[in-house]
C-alpha cells in the first residue's frame, strides 16, 4: 500500500516542467515528425490531438523542450496544422474529409465536380447524400494521396 503512493509520486517529479515560449509552426511539425517516430505500432498519432482539435503540448513538450504559448489546431483526419486563426478551417476539414469517405463508401467513387482538372470537391454530391451538414466556406480539392483533401490548389 505505502510502496505505490511512492512510486506515484517517484513519476510524478519525474516530470520535467518545460517553460512555455513562443513556438513557431514549423517547430512543432518538426516536433510532432519525432514524436510520430518514436510511435509504438498500432498507435496513432491522432492521440495527440484533443476533442477540440488543440493539440495535446504535454505529450510534445520533451521534443520542443517548451510549451507552446500559441494554440494550435490539428486536423484529426489529415494531420494538418493550423494557427488558431484557422481553427474553423480545420473544422471545416475533417468535416469534409469524414463526408468524402462516407461517399466513396457509398457510391465507389469521388465526390468532385465533374471535369474539374483540379479535382475540387461537389458539395452538392455530398449535400444530396446529407453528408454534410452545410456547405463549408472553404474550397477542398482532393488530393491522389489516398483522397485526402486538401485546401490548396494543385498547379498545373
Amino acid at each position: 500500500m505505502w510502496s505505490k503512493k511512492k512510486k506515484d509520486d517517484t513519476r510524478e517529479n519525474q516530470k520535467a516542467t518545460y517553460p512555455t515560449r513562443n513556438v513557431s509552426i514549423h517547430e512543432l511539425r518538426q516536433a510532432i515528425g519525432k514524436y510520430t517516430k518514436e510511435l509504438k505500432d498500432g498507435i496513432p498519432l491522432s492521440i495527440i490531438i484533443k476533442d477540440d482539435l488543440t493539440i495535446d503540448y504535454e505529450l510534445l513538450a520533451p521534443y520542443l523542450q517548451a510549451v507552446p504559448i500559441e494554440k494550435y489546431y490539428m486536423s484529426k483526419e489529415t494531420y494538418e496544422i493550423f494557427p488558431e486563426e484557422q481553427k474553423s478551417l480545420a473544422e471545416e476539414m475533417d468535416m469534409v474529409q469524414k463526408a468524402v469517405d462516407q461517399y466513396m463508401k457509398i457510391t465507389k467513387e469521388l465526390p468532385v465536380i465533374d471535369g474539374d482538372p483540379y479535382q475540387k470537391v461537389s458539395y452538392f454530391k455530398l449535400e444530396k447524400l446529407k453528408l454534410i451538414p452545410h456547405r463549408p466556406d472553404e474550397t477542398f480539392y482532393i488530393t491522389d494521396e489516398e483522397f485526402l483533401i486538401t485546401y490548396k490548389k494543385e498547379q498545373t
